[in-house]
């Protein structure tokens, strides 16, 4: 997209307004041992008795380093969901503007354009799960803020079609969110290599899956450094906690990462050739996530079946195109054979 303006796309109210600043934005050389009287914090040291650090300047001086961007170019937020709110609040005015998505996807998005009186216009995926381009460009105007493509996708498992997204990046005049909270399992590059060329392109990851920190919250949004300073200005002043910037600090450094998405990959695999074998299973979807979709015969049966023998799967049949459909995640190894000593027991309804 050329020509880009992003003062064209902020609301005007988030434009023309002065940020909170906190003590922490105010004094930020935490190297030298000073005597810090300026934000009202209990004295007594206990670890957690000072503000954390409201831009985690450290945490994202090591994602940078990993994902090969600038540290100006990182949001981190409480989770996933909260940069994708401030995204709505930055961008998209209530009772005015509209967002795209594309069912079956992330539930997230809908419910966030409701909270934010977004309007939410959903162009369906196509049958085999890819985007629409001509669908979703003829349901764009003036007012079409933002697209969200979530690749690979959640339900489906699948990444989209790379001349797909090409073409939307082309032609889509607002922002393309391209959620990137699988992108470890897969063999498709990420699309951060493309952030310098795209000055609407905004990738969101997270620590909650490959990196095995969903309990910690911690959510990661790459752009122009423009956009990041939009949503700086609006974001909470201390909204990721310094607990849980000191353990993820540890855990990344711990380099756990490509030893656990192997195994999991290694079972996904495993788990894949077992569900073809399975007589009420209609189709398996090819996965390149940490989870597997498949179409039985009565998901509502099946799940239950999962139930009663101690295993929690995801039915959802409730999604567009997921008629009879259960999400499996793929467990430890002990806990996917058990998936699959039960698969054998179970009969055809």
């Amino acid at each position: 997209m050329t020509n880009f303006d992003i003062n064209k796309l902020t609301r005007t109210n988030v434009l023309n307004m002065k940020p909170y600043s906190s003590a922490r934005d105010e004094f930020k050389d935490f190297k030298h041992e000073m005597i810090y009287l300026d934000a009202n914090e209990n004295p007594f040291d206990n670890s957690v008795n000072r503000y954390p650090d409201p831009q985690q300047l450290e945490l994202k001086e090591l994602l940078a380093e990993k994902r090969d961007v600038k540290v100006e170019n990182i949001l981190l937020g409480n989770g996933s969901d909260e940069v994708l709110d401030l995204l709505y609040r930055a961008f998209c005015e209530p009772y005015k503007d509209n967002v795209i998505t594309l069912p079956p996807t992330y539930g997230m998005y809908e419910v966030l354009a409701n909270i934010n009186a977004v309007e939410n216009r959903a162009v369906l995926l196509t049958d085999d799960f890819q985007p629409n381009a001509e669908a979703i460009l003829s349901k764009t105007d003036e007012n079409t803020k933002i697209l969200f493509l979530c690749s690979p996708n959640n339900p489906t498992g699948n990444s989209f079609s790379d001349k797909i997204v090409f073409d939307l990046l082309s032609n889509f005049s607002g922002l393309i969110l391209i959620d990137e909270a699988y992108i470890d399992f897969s063999e498709k590059d990420s699309w951060l290599l493309l952030l310098k060329e795209y000055p609407n392109l905004v990738i969101c990851q997270t620590l909650s899956k490959a990196y095995a920190m969903a309990g910690m919250r911690i959510g990661i949004l790459y752009a122009s450094a423009e956009i990041i300073s939009v949503l700086n200005k609006i974001k909470p002043p201390y909204n990721i906690n310094i607990l849980s910037q000191e353990k993820a600090l540890k855990k990344i450094q711990q380099s756990t990462l490509d030893f656990q998405v192997k195994k999991i990959l290694v079972e996904r695999d495993k788990l894949f050739e077992a569900l073809k074998t399975v007589d009420f299973i209609e189709k398996v979807i090819p996965s390149d996530a940490n989870f597997i979709l498949v179409k039985v015969d009565d998901a509502d049966l099946r799940y239950q079946q999962f139930i009663d023998n101690g295993i929690v799967v995801r039915n959802r049949s409730n999604q567009p195109l997921c008629d009879n459909c259960l999400r499996i995640t793929i467990g430890t190894k002990d806990e996917n054979e058990k998936v699959i000593q039960l698969l054998k027991t179970l009969q055809y309804a």
